[in-house]
């Protein structure tokens, strides 16, 4: 197991910066071209705008904002503010301004680093809700021009304050806040998706992060050869776990592309040793190669179907228990067929492969691990300061989440449903530090110093399998327990459904709102001559309606009948953040949904 400095991760930062001076720590796609920083470059730039938000008036224990896509400059921001002894909030940059309003508020924000004129005027609009917010960095200047005078003194470029730090030349205020941070400082303040109400500020503290990281390069096999691709939110725990977070402790390389637009194209070029997919960006790539091959020759589609059947025994099997025959058998679909759909997707050189943050349909994972992509599954929540727990690369069970991570204690309460499962607790140092300001949420998921994960789990063979969450598990009028991910992850297995949200609360059987995948039925219908214009001419389409009927019926056949959805609506557009259907995170906001589509949900039921 890996034995890290009793350091935190600024003082690690400083570390890495004289250890490895030359080695590249971050490479930033600009305008094409791959520009590389050096870990001394990486350190001393974020020395400079420490000093420059410390300059600006930012007290140590203050708290900085960051609304940006990922770059360079976020962790420049974020890292600066350490090594002043301030503390990071992220903010996702998909946010509307009255989400943005509430976190800057609720987090007592001082100075907020903004990427461009959008996510500065979503912060100008809420200003007055704002007293607290001194400053605004801006790191794109474009349009800052046509912002009224009274409001450009309270705004600075990224570049300005970077300078403003260079200039003061206060190093040794430097050395002298991280000779004072300790590992129980808080570091990160990351805001939950708020799926269920407003979202809660989790404290993280740098006890918490190093606490973590063994856990993860480990389970993961991670070194500093291993190169990463950084593109989910920064201010989501999973990305800051492999962005931040094991880099500066291991030494590993970032890569940052020009747009989250671009993450196909960037994935090809970098061609990076590990990639982390949240289940929506899986099940898109597997809707891309399903558009692929209808695209493609009937010989082509036949091959890869003849090479797909052959190696699907291979999926959760190791590589070192192949025979010579399987291993003949794979190398030979590999060099057919499955190495162009690896370099069309990106992930030709990955060591390992990630999926989590949320429930992912079994096949899709099969489907990938079929095809040579050695993804696995892991678990771990904002509280939990990311993963706890993960396959081990050599032993993999579909639909489970393998085993706990090295340094995590664990158990499961006995819930009321010994079939169902219990509630996974865990204890450890990556336990967090509790929610800003919210004593009674805090108490309520730390008893003990077990952290209560609200999710239900059981064992198949030795084995983590997440069941639902304690609060989503819902009861038929007939009295049976259902778990609505199961269900709605089998029908996600469909390279046409897009989303699926079962009902079935004291219903007398299951029904669901459905989604389409637009991009992939569209394809379809092309295929097919079915004329549509929109979203919603396409769903009204009878054909589509089949296809969908056809799709639901094949995911019934792997369900227990009790489980089977019986009648389903088609949603004539698709769910939207902006609408609070979903959260940032795509996660559903079923209560917000169940009242908007409260008429067609009782027409299933008539």
């Amino acid at each position: 197991m890996l034995n890290l400095p009793e350091l935190t991760l600024p003082q690690m930062l400083r570390e890495r910066a004289r250890q490895d001076a030359a080695r590249v720590a971050i490479r930033q796609k600009d305008f094409g071209i791959w520009k590389p920083f050096t870990w001394a470059q990486y350190f001393e730039r974020a020395c400079h705008f420490g000093l420059g938000l410390r300059a600006l008036g930012l007290p140590e224990g203050g708290h900085v904002g960051v609304i940006s896509e990922n770059r360079i400059e976020w962790v420049l921001t974020q890292m600066g503010a350490g090594l002043v002894g301030a503390v990071t909030v992220g903010v996702y940059p998909t946010s509307p301004s009255p989400e943005v309003a509430y976190v800057v508020g609720h987090a007592d924000i001082e100075i907020i680093v903004c990427e461009d004129q959008e996510q500065t005027d979503k912060v100008l609009e809420a200003l007055v809700e704002l007293p607290r917010l001194k400053k605004i960095v801006v790191m794109e200047t474009k349009g800052l021009r046509s912002f009224a005078p009274e409001v450009r003194g309270l705004i600075a470029t990224f570049d300005e304050v970077e300078q403003l730090g260079q200039r003061s030349g206060k190093l040794a205020a430097i050395d002298a806040a991280l000779a004072r941070q300790q590992l129980d400082d808080i570091g990160l303040m990351i805001y939950t998706s708020g799926s269920t109400g407003k979202p809660k500020g989790a404290m993280i503290s740098y006890r918490n992060i190093r606490g973590m990281v063994p856990g993860i390069v480990d389970r993961l096999q991670l070194s500093r050869e291993t190169t990463h691709l950084s593109y989910l939110p920064l201010c989501h725990v999973a990305e800051q776990m492999l962005t931040t977070f094991v880099p500066v402790y291991v030494g590993s390389q970032v890569n940052f592309g020009e747009s989250i637009r671009t993450v196909q194209e960037d994935l090809r070029e970098v061609a990076p040793t590990m990639f982390l997919g949240v289940p929506r960006i899986w099940e898109k790539m597997h809707a891309a190669i399903s558009i692929k091959l209808q695209e493609t020759g009937g010989l082509r589609r036949a091959l890869f179907r003849k090479a797909y059947a052959a190696c699907q025994p291979l999926a959760e099997k190791p590589r070192a228990r192949w025979s010579i025959g399987e291993m003949f058998t794979y190398t030979a679909c590999y060099w057919l067929v499955f190495r162009a759909l690896q370099n069309f997707i990106g992930l030709r050189e990955a060591k390992v492969a990630l999926t989590g943050a949320a429930p992912i349909p079994p096949d899709v994972v099969r489907f990938f691990r079929v095809l040579g992509v050695p993804l696995v599954e892991v678990y771990g929540l904002t509280e939990s300061t990311g993963m706890v727990t993960g396959h081990k690369l050599d032993d993999v069970q579909v639909g489970t989440v393998g085993v706990p991570t090295s340094g995590v204690e664990w158990r499961i309460a006995k819930g009321s449903d010994d079939d169902l499962g219990g509630e996974f607790q865990i204890k450890g140092d990556m336990v967090f530090a509790g929610y800003y300001k919210n004593p009674e949420a805090t108490a309520q998921s730390i008893v003990d110093g077990w952290l209560h994960t609200g999710d239900v789990v059981r064992l198949v063979d030795g084995q983590i399998k997440i069941v639902d969450r304690l609060k989503d598990i819902m009861i038929t009028a007939g009295g049976k327990n259902l778990t609505p991910s199961e269900i709605e992850n089998t029908m996600k297995a469909s390279p046409y459904i897009k989303e699926c949200i079962i009902v079935a609360e004291g219903r007398k059987f299951v029904g669901a709102l459905v989604m389409i995948d637009y991009e992939t039925v569209g394809k379809w219908a092309e295929a097919q001559r079915i004329p549509f214009t929109h979203f919603r001419s396409l769903v009204e389409t009878p054909t589509v309606r089949e296809l969908i009927d056809a799709e639901m019926g094949a995911g019934n056949a792997k369900l227990a009948q009790v489980a089977q959805i019986r009648r389903f609506h088609l949603l004539t557009k698709e769910l939207d953040h902006d609408d609070g259907e979903v959260t940032a995170t795509m996660k559903v906001r079923r209560s917000s949904i169940y009242k908007t589509y409260a008429a067609e949900i009782e027409a299933l039921y008539r």
